[in-house]
């Protein structure tokens, strides 16, 4: 029997003002798509704002329905429409931030849950490169250059197909 470590890098800062302003301004899209979340039963709202290798900023917000699970999350809502409306264009970055019932942003960074980390896998996949992803907290910013930072085992059916696996 081996041990195998699995590691992934996550870089902190104290706040968004150390990310360059590209990124500063990112950041403040995905608190600005969060406010329009649609989330009548939890109150948990969650924005994004992906920067595509085109220019362009797509923004996406989370929204619950009744009938669980059939709303969806925010990642998947703002990648799900670049790849649509984009087809040719990767994401460079991906900004997330979380705003709790009382109106405040959550103290800490939220991460995407496990089809979420899944999804952007996919999308990193799909075009050849990671993608720098942001998750804002009111108390810390935490970055990853790639999903595979915190999804160091995701399912990559690519490789099944491939024969690397």
């Amino acid at each position: 029997m081996q041990k195998l470590v699995i590691k992934g890098i996550v870089f902190e800062y104290e706040s968004a003002d150390e990310l360059p302003l590209r990124e500063q301004k990112l950041v403040r899209q995905a608190r600005d798509s969060a406010l329009g979340a649609y989330t009548p039963y939890s109150g948990f709202r969650v924005g994004v704002a992906l920067m595509l290798d085109n220019g362009e900023i797509i923004t996406g917000n989370n929204q619950e329905n009744a009938c669980y699970p059939s709303g969806n999350c925010a990642e998947r809502v703002a990648l799900f429409y670049a790849n649509s409306r984009f087809p040719d264009s990767a994401v460079i970055t991906m900004a997330v931030a979380a705003i709790m019932k009382d109106g405040e942003p959550t103290r800490h960074p939220v991460y995407p849950c496990g089809a979420c980390r899944q999804v952007i896998m996919e999308s990193e996949i799909r075009y050849g490169r990671g993608q720098r992803l942001i998750f804002t907290g009111r108390d810390k910013i935490h970055v990853v250059n790639s999903i595979r930072d915190i999804l160091p085992l995701g399912f990559d059916q690519g490789s099944l197909f491939n024969g690397r696996l």
